[in-house]
């Protein structure tokens, strides 16, 4: 029969305590090495925090207006009582936004977009740019200069339309997907990143094993590539969510024009209507009113909800494919 000595057991829970409570050791290399301020350090750093908090609260305070504004009363919001916090709480604002057919559609238009267009402009992304980060494509140099090119000239807004127009593409969903479907800005990213994440002799090997390039690209590259595949499809979702341009000029369906150019009805069109007495288009004008704030909300959550999923590849991505390698 054992015996437990408990003792012994007291004695290793002290240890291990004062082990937990110890504090972690420093690297040997800056132990003791304390880098001292001067005077310029601590102005700037003071001056970089003071520009920071200004504009933090130039980006945060128009956003509580409107929060607060949306869970207001339509009349406290009409009055303009609303400031930053709300003022008789009430949800009715987006009742009547997420009861209303045309908001609906606009939502799920704007899901659709973003969706699609951002696998279209991922892969497209990824198959104009795999091939130039190659040393061995001949004329890859002529190449990049012409992608470069109309990042800094560009045809216009009439041109880009008469092309669209005569593609047969005016009124059509692929109007919204394919015009700008590829950034010039996300192409040079993933080059730089291609080049310095995959060494080359990664790429004889595989190819010494007989992989073709397009295995290589998808077994290796792809996956060795997730932190700027996950900056780049964020960068296209933010475009294609808030993309309203393109589709004020090639969308008249109103059955395929996207949340944006809906809220622009809502924020320019005067919705009271004609008829009814002065009390009924007062309680017209102040729902809408209360409407435009609970429409903003709804349009930007989508954006706010997806950003911490790839905020962690952001810097990552965005930095390694900034520098060149």
């Amino acid at each position: 029969m054992t015996t437990i000595n408990t003792e012994a057991l007291l004695t290793e829970e002290v240890v291990v305590a004062k082990n937990k409570k110890r504090r972690p050791k420093r690297d040997p290399l800056t132990r003791g090495v304390k880098v001292k301020e001067t005077k310029t350090d601590r102005v700037f750093i003071a001056a970089a925090y003071v520009l920071l908090t200004v504009f933090l609260l130039v980006v945060l305070l128009p956003l509580l207006n409107i929060l607060a504004s949306s869970v207001s009363s339509p009349q406290a919001v009409s009055a303009g009582r609303v400031l930053f916090w709300p003022v008789d709480f009430t949800l009715r604002g987006y009742e009547e936004a997420l009861g209303n057919p045309a908001i609906l559609r606009g939502f799920g238009n704007s899901i659709f977009y973003t969706v699609v267009g951002t696998l279209i402009s991922v892969l497209g992304t990824v198959a104009v740019a795999y091939p130039l980060s190659r040393t061995q494509l001949f004329g890859r140099k002529v190449i990049t200069g012409g992608v470069v090119f109309t990042m800094l000239f560009s045809g216009g807004v009439i041109p880009m339309y008469l092309v669209v127009q005569s593609l047969g593409l005016l009124d059509t969903r692929w109007s919204m997907l394919l015009p700008n479907a590829i950034g010039v800005w996300q192409v040079i990213i993933a080059i730089v990143y291609f080049r310095s994440a995959v060494p080359d002799e990664v790429y004889e090997a595989a190819q010494l094993d007989g992989a073709s390039e397009l295995r290589i690209l998808w077994t290796i590259v792809v996956p060795l590539a997730k932190p700027l595949l996950a900056v780049i499809a964020l960068m296209y979702a933010i475009m294609q969510w808030n993309s309203y341009f393109d589709a004020l000029l090639y969308l008249r369906n109103a059955d395929l024009q996207p949340l944006q150019l809906v809220l622009r009805g809502l924020l320019i069109l005067n919705d009271s209507g004609g008829g009814g007495d002065v009390a009924e288009q007062l309680r017209r004008r102040e729902l809408a009113d209360l409407m435009r704030y609970s429409t903003v909300v709804i349009a930007t959550i989508p954006m706010l909800v997806a950003y911490p999923f790839v905020a962690k590849y952001f810097n990552k991505g965005i930095m390694v494919g900034a520098v060149k390698g």
